[in-house]
């Protein structure tokens, strides 16, 4: 089974339904569903996916919506290791270091995101819903 790594933007654009991405988003976690893909996130995104989300819902509704989509998401452990890797790498955005040494750590081919640039010297296939469904035929 196909493991993915998906960052915070792919999970609001589900669950706030941001148009355009909603749709891909949709369509992956759909996917998720049926037990064709492994969806794999950190705490910290579940945390900063919860902290934008109930400032548009409301605190109860985003727990919610997270209960219902933590159905569908594994959530993995960042370590120490990974902590200083990302401290020590030359990603601008500390938080995506975070997350690419994470699916580093665990394994894990594919981020998916809507913020690629920040993902210039990764090792591993980083890619936006739209272009993975695409690339990949599923869509």
């Amino acid at each position: 089974m196909n493991k993915i790594f998906v960052d915070t933007d792919v999970i609001l654009d589900l669950l706030a339904r941001r148009i355009p991405h909603f749709h891909f988003s949709a369509v992956l976690f759909t996917f998720a569903e049926m037990k064709k893909l492994e969806l794999y996130t950190t705490p910290l995104i579940i945390a900063n996916t919860f902290y934008i989300l109930r400032k548009q819902l409301g605190n109860d509704s985003a727990k919610n919506a997270l209960r219902k989509l933590r159905i569908l998401l594994h959530v993995i452990d960042s370590t120490e290791s990974i902590i200083d890797k990302a401290l020590n790498s030359d990603f601008s955005d500390f938080e995506d270091a975070i997350q690419y040494y994470t699916a580093l750590e665990y394994g894990i081919p594919v981020i998916l995101t809507r913020n690629i640039r920040d993902y210039k010297k990764a090792s591993i296939v980083v890619q936006t819903p739209e272009s993975y469904l695409v690339t990949r035929k599923l869509i």
